[in-house]
C-alpha cells in the first residue's frame, strides 16, 4: 500500500517536472540583457519625468530604440552619455522640467479672514469655507506639496509659502496633484518670465487680502506687446513668443509678475512697492 502511494507520488513529481519544463520552453520570453545594465545607469528616481512609469520601463524604451537617453532630465550629463555610448546612439536632449507655483502670498502679505481649527494639512483645510484664506485662490501654506515630494525639492519658508529648488526637482507632478488649490504646475525650465499669482479678482480690493496679487492693471500686457495678455484679470504669457525679456516686470506695482532667477528665486520690478514685515497679528494669523 505504501509502495503503491510512493510510486504514484514519484510518477505524479516526474509528470509535473516535465509539464513544467515544456512550459517554461513554450512561455520563455527573451529579454534583452542590455536592460539591467542600462537600469543600473539609470538614477533610480523612478519619478515618471522621462514620460515612463519607472526606470525599468524607460530602460526597455532605450534598449527598443523607442526613447533616447537625453529624455532623462534627472541623470547627469555624464550618466546619459555612458548610455548613448553603452547603446550606440546618439544622446538626444530634453528640456528639464520644474514645478512652478503661482502664488506668492505668504503669511507676511496675505491676510486670513477666518480661523481654521481641524488636520493640519492644505487638503483638509481646503473643505472648509477654502481655508480661511482672504484669497481664495491663495497658498494655505499648511506644506502638503512638501510632505509628498519624495525628492526634497519643496521646503517651506518662513512666511508658509513652499520654495522649489530646481535643482532637486525631477518634474514628478506630486505637488501638482496634491495641491488643492492647483497652484503647481511643471513649466520648461527656460520659461523665467511667470506670473506668481492666480486670483480672478481684480482692482485695488485685491490687496486688503494680499498684497502681491495682481490688480488686473494691465501694465505689463501694455509693455510686453503681443507676448502677454490678460484673460480673467490674470496676464498670460505666450510662450511660443521670445519671452526672454525682463521689460514686462518693471511697472507692475505688486511684483505679482516676475523673472525667475536660475536657483528659483524671484527678481520684481523696478516699481513694484517693498514689502515690508508685518507681525502675524495685522495679517489676521492671529
Amino acid at each position: 500500500m505504501i509502495l503503491t502511494a510512493l510510486i504514484a507520488l514519484g510518477s505524479l513529481t516526474i509528470l509535473l517536472a516535465i509539464m513544467l519544463v515544456i512550459a517554461n520552453k513554450k512561455l520563455y520570453v527573451y529579454e534583452d540583457p542590455r536592460i539591467d545594465k542600462v537600469e543600473d545607469m539609470l538614477p533610480h528616481a523612478n519619478c515618471g519625468a522621462c514620460g515612463f512609469p519607472g526606470c525599468r520601463p524607460f530602460a526597455e524604451g532605450l534598449v527598443q530604440g523607442t526613447v533616447l537617453p537625453g529624455k532623462c532630465t534627472v541623470s547627469s550629463d555624464e550618466a546619459r552619455q555612458q548610455i548613448a555610448s553603452y547603446l550606440g546612439v546618439s544622446l538626444g536632449s530634453e528640456e528639464k522640467m520644474v514645478a512652478r507655483l503661482a502664488c506668492a502670498g505668504g503669511k507676511n502679505v496675505a491676510r486670513n479672514r477666518a480661523h481654521y481649527d481641524g488636520l493640519d494639512t492644505c487638503t483638509a483645510a481646503a473643505l472648509v469655507s477654502g481655508g480661511g484664506k482672504g484669497c481664495f485662490w491663495g497658498c494655505l501654506g499648511k506644506g502638503d506639496c512638501e510632505v509628498v515630494c519624495d525628492f526634497d525639492a519643496i521646503t517651506m519658508d518662513e512666511n508658509s509659502l513652499p520654495v522649489v529648488n530646481p535643482d532637486k526637482c525631477t518634474a514628478c507632478g506630486d505637488c501638482v496633484e496634491v495641491c488643492p488649490k492647483d497652484l503647481f504646475s511643471l513649466q520648461p525650465i527656460s520659461r523665467r518670465l511667470w506670473v506668481a499669482c492666480k486670483s480672478l479678482d481684480a482692482g485695488d480690493e485685491v490687496l486688503e487680502d494680499c498684497e502681491v496679487g495682481c490688480t488686473a492693471c494691465g501694465k505689463c500686457a501694455m509693455d510686453g506687446g503681443p507676448l502677454i495678455s490678460m484673460i480673467n484679470n490674470l496676464p498670460r504669457i505666450n510662450y511660443s513668443l521670445n519671452h526672454a525679456t525682463e521689460v514686462p516686470i518693471q511697472r507692475c506695482p505688486t511684483g505679482a509678475i516676475v523673472w525667475l532667477e536660475d536657483n528659483g528665486s524671484k527678481r520684481k520690478g523696478v516699481e513694484s512697492k517693498k514689502v515690508l514685515r508685518k507681525s502675524d497679528k495685522e495679517m489676521g494669523w492671529s
